[in-house]
């Protein structure tokens, strides 16, 4: 039987979720600390309190992690109200990368790695970086992967240059994904390290000007000079490191739609009542088939990325991987909604590329969103691949 309906309870979190970012989140969406580079680390913990004290911190966490232990089902329906301001996912601690990264934590760091470094991240007292795009390619192939490590029985050397690196300004917790070298000791290949930012051996170059701005610190550049780190630093096996980046991944896509979800129906929100208000020609815009024709693609589009995300949550919260899902999700919903927050900016008019509203930032961000965890013309060709197979 399939259900569409959400339980009451949930529904009721649903509407609190929504109320506390319009109530307590949406002014600081003027705050001078949200800068071209994200919100500095003083904002987000400001936001972070705000979520604490309203009982909404880390809520996807697993139970024994202090969280609720969401499915990705109820994570669909709290982020896509979360995601109303693009500072609601910053406060409740549900923004990526750390989102992303206290997923793959939970799952694969052992005990004394989960009180070190993924704690620290749950409780928002600090926050994490997944080191793996590079200049030369190491993105959307992580088979291009040329950071190397070298191990020699005790410590591994990593060295090598990252870009991109979400966070990294400020960000304690490390994950860096790096080439292990062939040794007598280990199995080779790549491999994830964890360590602590103001390791000895991470350099940060600087932080990228880039065209959105809803990331604590910015997208960074990275370099990494004899890196030394014991061997009690890898995360998982080594080797493995593609396959937990798998694990992360395919999560985070969705969590990625769910979260900018909420953005596009805030862009259409703001659309919906410009075209009740302004007039043109004798009546309100939203009287005219043009403006009203936009709108009403916005409205479908809307409805079938919701649709398409829980589908795909649903797999998953039945215990299928889900990756054919999750990438046609990702490729499908960022293209999509991309178009939403367009249409937006045209129904606005003037005002829509200025920030009188949000949409412009909107806008801007949802641009960069078609690129996040693999562009559209990756998932693409993978899901071609798998309509091929059969």
């Amino acid at each position: 039987m399939i259900d569409f309906s959400i339980p009451a309870d949930l529904a009721a979190e649903r509407d609190r979720v929504r109320q506390f970012v319009i109530d307590k989140i949406v002014p600081y969406e003027r705050d001078p600390r949200l800068t071209s580079h994200g919100p500095t680390d003083e904002l987000r913990q400001e936001l972070v309190e705000l979520a604490r004290a309203e009982k909404l911190l880390t809520v996807q966490a697993p139970v024994e992690l202090g969280g609720r232990g969401l499915t990705h089902v109820e994570q669909a329906v709290l982020y896509e109200a979360a995601g109303w301001s693009t500072l609601g996912p910053v406060a409740m601690n549900c923004a990526a990368p750390d989102e992303g990264n206290m997923f793959l934590l939970s799952k694969v760091a052992n005990p004394e790695q989960i009180d070190r470094y993924l704690m620290p991240v749950i409780t928002g007292q600090q926050r994490s970086v997944f080191a793996m795009t590079e200049p030369g390619g190491a993105g959307s192939d992580p088979g291009q992967l040329s950071t190397s490590a070298t191990f020699d029985g005790e410590n591994f050397v990593v060295n090598g240059r990252k870009w991109l690196i979400t966070g990294a300004d400020g960000a304690k917790t490390w994950i860096i994904m790096a080439r292990l070298e062939a040794n007598p000791h280990l199995p080779e290949g790549p491999t994830l390290f964890l360590t602590e930012g103001d390791t000895p051996g991470i350099v940060i170059e600087r932080t990228m000007n880039t065209m959105d701005r809803n990331y604590v610190g910015g997208h960074g550049v990275v370099r990494f000079e004899n890196l030394t780190l014991p061997k009690e630093s890898v995360l998982g096996e080594t080797g493995q490191a593609l396959r937990y980046a798998q694990l992360r991944l395919a999560p985070a896509r969705l969590t990625h739609c769910m979260r900018w979800l909420g953005a596009a129906e805030r862009a259409q929100s703001i659309a919906v009542e410009h075209a009740r208000t302004r007039t043109a020609f004798g009546k309100p815009i939203g009287e005219h088939e043009g403006v009203s024709f936009l709108l009403a693609d916005n409205e479908i589009a809307l409805h079938q990325c919701r649709l398409t995300i829980w589908h795909a949550c649903w797999l998953m919260d039945n215990g299928h991987k889900a990756r054919h899902e999750s990438s046609i999700a990702k490729s499908s919903v960022s293209e999509e909604l991309f178009k939403v927050a367009d249409r937006c900016v045209q129904v606005l008019g003037g005002i829509g590329i200025s920030d009188e509203t949000v949409v412009e930032m909107i806008f801007r961000d949802m641009r960069a969103f078609r690129l996040y965890d693999g562009p559209t013309e990756v998932h693409k060709w993978a899901i071609g691949r798998q309509v091929l197979r059969g």
